[in-house]
């Protein structure tokens, strides 16, 4: 039970958050402090702290001016700490982490009774690996990296490149960059970046001769000992699929609070997404048995390293010779038919022939027995880093140590890929969503295996819900169509998840106005509609101060741009042209000196822009952002609920229409200064039956529909 003296340290906090702001207290937040206290209060432990009880979850939608993030850090971080736990804040963009640690813990810190110590935790991929330089830069000019497709191999390094590569292990040495990616005054673009670094199948840990000076390692020093961590939503997927407490602290002894929650689905089905090139992966394998022979050559034909790779060839040979069947097999489906693809191939419902399952099954098994050799080889390296085979040089160790660890995670994909492909689904649960995509390369058409899962309910139960001590989930956007069963459903949460939807503090009647303006065009046609919607823009943007224009396709968008007056289009800041964090400066620096900016975006623009009072006046909404209809994950879905009995159209596709569209509604009014008017140039709202459920799900704007 949530005792007295918690109750009290949290309503002390609240106090004194709103004197400091000479605030009156908001219902929401009230309302939201209150059920995170519940919920989190009364989690049951026993004698060795760990979760006795069920109902720790608790879902809370809260409108944007609610006040959510000081509401879950006010109640949140009490708790954790009187339970000895750590708590884990997840977000999905960068802004909202930057929010977290330069302005909200601040403030939060200072309303605790003891201090609270807090940390941005980051995978290996943002921090500088300094034996991966060293190797860089000692290597004759090589990037020492195996890309992941043979055809995709970096080229030697420009003189520019081993500059600059020398010029960041000298600020590294000297003490004057502390080997944080984010911490560079330039953006680096991946491809600089990516040499630079490590993952957990190349980081040899405490065997490494830098350890001691890791920046990533004294990261994780430091988040050892905090009380809050701040992670995104990828991290914590990454450290669940390790089995959860290798990055982050154990999940048996976190609290979880997962802000911007709407977007924890889509991370998980692409975080176990997998995708195997054939063409490109068999030239790959040929190439391994020279890079092995160099490594046995290194080692003096070291005898147990010689009898591993041995026994690995075997695998190989009989990987290459399963990729062929199925590399031929492919092309007679895909290649020698009468109506070949253009550039991808969906299996229904996830079902593939057994031309494909038989020689996907023989991939699978070959790329096991691989991956376990490559392993054991991985291992005996460990073992000779740790002086336990002195026949084996320590150095040459440490410089196949991550070249194996490599190729063994290559191996893994494949046989994670080829298994997908091999094991049909377990009937009775969500398919796996399998195709194929045909990519030009400069030798002839490769064939891209993808599959992925359709929902995130089964992993996200058995590796975080089941074994976290407690957890929050909170939005803006949590419920579809004014209901919270799609998210439940979608994210495996047990039914009975304490579910709140908060009252908003805006006056949407007074502050803002949804139009629907009289639009002859179907939608559904799409040449037509974008002749309307061009029409429609070229009038209305005359006028336009701060407007924010959110287009559906990428096609549509640009031929507006194209079809614009020139003095209009003088104006436009466009997706694609800049990057968005620079449309949004810009935007700002445009108004500021009081002339009209219009942003011309897609979907990435409906979510996650914070442009509050004069920055955004007008949100123009071109079309009902329904998903792309060819999209293979959600096609199988729909294919699914059909076959069950359900109706796909409205159980899927409309509820995930509503949640975009509360979202790009939902750019206009951030403070409850705020004012303006939302347009949608789609008549379907009025003509179609959903079109009523997407009006009511929306916040109660006061409405002109012609």
């Amino acid at each position: 039970m949530l005792s007295d003296a918690l109750k009290k340290s949290i309503q002390e906090a609240y106090r004194q958050f709103l004197g400091l702001h000479d605030l009156k207290p908001r219902y929401g937040q009230k309302m939201m402090i209150a059920q995170i206290a519940r919920t989190l209060g009364n989690i049951e432990s026993n004698e060795k702290g760990e979760r006795s009880s069920d109902n720790h979850i608790c879902l809370i939608e809260a409108g944007t001016g609610t006040g959510k993030t000081m509401a879950y850090l006010i109640s949140a971080i009490p708790i954790a700490k009187a339970q000895g736990k750590s708590l884990v804040i997840s977000t999905a963009t960068v802004a909202l982490q930057e929010q977290l640690l330069h302005k909200d813990l601040p403030e939060a810190s200072r309303l605790m009774a003891e201090p609270v110590r807090y940390i941005l935790a980051k995978g290996r991929g943002r921090y500088f690996c300094v034996s991966q330089a060293e190797k860089l830069l000692e290597g004759q000019g090589e990037l020492g990296q195996m890309a992941l497709y043979e055809d995709e191999i970096a080229q030697r390094m420009e003189p520019d490149a081993v500059a600059y590569y020398s010029e960041l292990m000298d600020r590294f040495a000297s003490g004057s960059w502390d080997g944080d990616r984010d911490s560079l005054a330039v953006e680096l673009e991946e491809e600089v970046w990516q040499p630079l670094t490590s993952d957990h199948t190349r980081c040899t840990n405490r065997r490494c001769s830098n350890f001691s000076v890791c920046p990533f390692f004294k990261s994780r020093d430091s988040l050892d000992k905090a009380d809050v961590v701040v992670a995104n939503h990828d991290l914590v997927l990454a450290d669940l699929s390790l089995g959860g407490g290798a990055i982050l602290p154990d999940p048996a002894q976190t609290i979880y609070v997962f802000d911007e929650a709407h977007h924890l689905s889509a991370k998980t089905t692409g975080h176990f997404a997998y995708s195997l090139r054939v063409r490109s992966t068999e030239r790959w394998l040929k190439t391994m048995s020279r890079q092995l022979e160099h490594m046995i050559d290194e080692c003096d034909s070291q005898p147990v390293l010689q009898q591993y790779i041995e026994r690995m060839e075997p695998a190989k040979a009989e990987m290459i010779s399963s990729l062929d069947q199925l590399q031929m097999s492919l092309r007679l489906m895909l290649l020698e038919g009468d109506e070949r693809p253009k550039d991808r191939f969906r299996f229904p419902k996830g079902v593939l022939p057994e031309s494909l399952t038989v020689p996907a099954a023989g991939i699978a098994a070959a790329a096991e027995k691989w991956m376990l050799k490559a392993e054991q080889i991985v291992d005996l390296f460990k073992e000779a880093l740790d002086g336990g085979i002195p026949e084996i040089d320590k150095g040459v160790a440490e410089r196949w140590y991550p070249r194996m660890g490599q190729m063994w995670a290559r191996s893994q994909s494949i046989f994670w890929l080829a298994r997908s492909y091999a094991v049909a689904d377990v009937e009775g649960i969500a398919p796996t969503a399998r195709w194929i995509n045909l990519i030009e390369s400069t030798d002839g058409i490769d064939f891209e295996c993808r599959s992925s899962p359709v929902t995130a309910a089964d992993t996200l139960e058995e590796h975080l819900w089941k074994p976290a001590y407690g957890a929050v989930l909170t939005s803006a956007t949590l419920t579809a169509l004014g209901q919270f069963t799609r998210l439940i459903d979608d994210l495996g949460l047990p039914p009975t998840v304490a579910c709140e939807q908060l009252p908003s503090p805006f006056n949407y009647a007074q502050a803002a106005c949804l139009k629907v303006p009289k639009m002859l065009a179907d939608p559904g046609k799409p040449e037509d509609h974008t002749q309307e919607v061009s029409a429609f823009l070229n009038d209305c943007l005359q006028k336009a101060t701060a407007t924010l224009v959110l287009f559906s396709s990428w096609r549509q968008m640009l031929t507006i741009r194209d079809q614009l007056d020139d003095k209009i289009r003088d104006h436009v800041l466009i997706q694609g042209d800049l990057t968005k964090n620079e449309i949004i400066k810009t935007h700002k620096s445009v108004i500021d000196e009081g002339k009209p900016s219009i942003i011309f975006g897609l979907a990435s623009f409906a979510e996650g822009v914070d442009l509050p009072g004069d920055y955004l006046t007008e949100v123009i909404i071109t079309k009902l952002p329904f998903g792309v209809p060819d999209d293979p994950v959600d096609a199988t879905m729909a294919e699914w609920i059909e076959q069950r009995g359900g109706n796909a159209f409205m159980e899927w596709t409309v509820p995930e229409a509503s949640i975009r569209l509360t979202q790009a509604a939902g750019r206009l009014l951030r403070t409850e200064q705020d004012s303006g008017h939302i347009i949608l140039l789609d008549r379907r709202v009025v003509t179609r039956r959903y079109g009523r459920q997407l009006l009511d799900a929306l916040p109660p704007f006061r409405r002109e529909i012609e």
